[in-house]
């Protein structure tokens, strides 16, 4: 493979695409239920997270350079915005970085790119964090 051909390949690409991220969503949400130290993040969540699996799939496809699926369905992500009806702590954020950390260590072949995109999805789950602002009601449904 040519210098410019590695270049233009994407995270999603290198990753695996459609079924590593498919996988990926689908244990992480497994774990969101399994695991005690996510109990915090799973109680923002309605009782299906059917939804936020596939929201989260779509996100994660386009934000990894692959199809735009999410903001070709709902626009411009406004991530914090979407989220802010939740409220997100430290300790919601650690459960939902525990659930990642996880299901990437198990689903993700390690690479500097994974490596890379971890260290991205850690700072954006703390960027996420809200209680210091605003104590709003559980994300009943499903929408962020």
């Amino acid at each position: 493979m040519t210098e410019a051909a590695v270049s233009a390949t994407t995270p999603y690409e290198t990753i695996g695409g459609e079924p590593t991220i498919r996988a990926f969503c689908a244990r992480f949400y497994a774990l969101m239920d399994e695991l005690p130290e996510a109990r915090a993040c799973r109680a923002v969540h309605p009782p299906s997270t059917a939804r936020a699996e596939e929201k989260l799939y779509e996100y994660l496809t386009g934000w990894l350079g692959g199809p735009p699926l999410y903001t070709d369905k709902y626009g411009h992500p406004r991530l914090r915005m979407r989220h802010f009806p939740a409220a997100i702590g430290a300790e919601e954020v650690t459960g939902w970085l525990a659930c990642f950390h996880k299901a990437w260590g198990e689903i993700v072949p390690p690479s500097p790119v994974s490596d890379e995109i971890v260290e991205r999805v850690e700072s954006l789950a703390w960027h996420m964090r809200n209680d210091e602002m605003h104590r709003g009601a559980p994300c009943g449904d499903g929408t962020a």
